[in-house]
């Protein structure tokens, strides 16, 4: 009884195809991943922060042209609007 047991036993490694170690081994570096992604997750890294800070400064940009084209605008308005209008008479009373 304790014989085919043992042979059993023994053999079961060579069964499992190292499934066992694999598993050992992903169950002990689980714990440096999931630090090493947390770090991932909180940092950022140089190529990122070069990536916002050009979306930044390209909507800064836009936001800019949109002034400066608003203000043009409302200065046209404004001079169309003087040259229809005559001037008006200062009046001390």
């Amino acid at each position: 009884m304790r014989k085919p047991l043992l042979m059993f036993a023994l053999s079961l490694p060579m069964l499992t195809g190292g499934c066992i170690t694999k598993t050992a081994f992903d169950v002990v570096t689980l714990p440096v991943r999931a630090t090493g992604q947390v770090i991932d997750w909180t940092t950022t890294s140089q190529e990122e922060a070069d990536r916002n800070y050009g979306r930044k400064m390209r909507k800064q940009e836009a936001a800019e042209g949109r002034e400066m084209k608003r203000r043009d605008r409302e200065a046209r308005r404004a001079a169309k609007q003087a040259e229809r209008e005559p001037p008006r008479p200062d009046r001390d009373y």
